[in-house]
């Protein structure tokens, strides 16, 4: 199984309503994707709500293989899902492991 872990960090510069309405559109769209992907087994979105920390939001998903991985990362659902936070995200950091 592979669990791919990603946090973004979005800009300071965007009015907190509207930096946590695009935070819940983006929860929103990439917690319906394991209806439409087949390959997610588990995926969650984790809103920050402590501000002394420096990233505002965590996603954690598992799939079966690295290649699932690419499959789930061009799907066009989750591409659009992605332009949610374009044009608001600052940072992105991403792992991906083996268990």
């Amino acid at each position: 199984m592979v669990k791919h872990i990603v946090l973004f960090k979005l800009k300071d510069s965007v009015p907190a309503n509207e930096k946590l309405a695009v935070m819940n559109n983006f929860k929103k769209a990439i917690e319906a994707l394991p209806a439409k992907i087949s390959v997610i087994r588990k995926v969650e979105v984790g809103l920050n709500f402590n501000p002394s920390e420096t990233w505002d939001i965590a996603l954690y998903s598992e799939f079966d293989t690295l290649e699932d991985v690419k499959i789930y990362a061009t799907h066009p659902d989750h591409v659009a899902a992605g332009k949610l936070i374009a044009d608001v995200k600052e940072n992105r950091a991403c792992v991906d492991y083996e268990v």
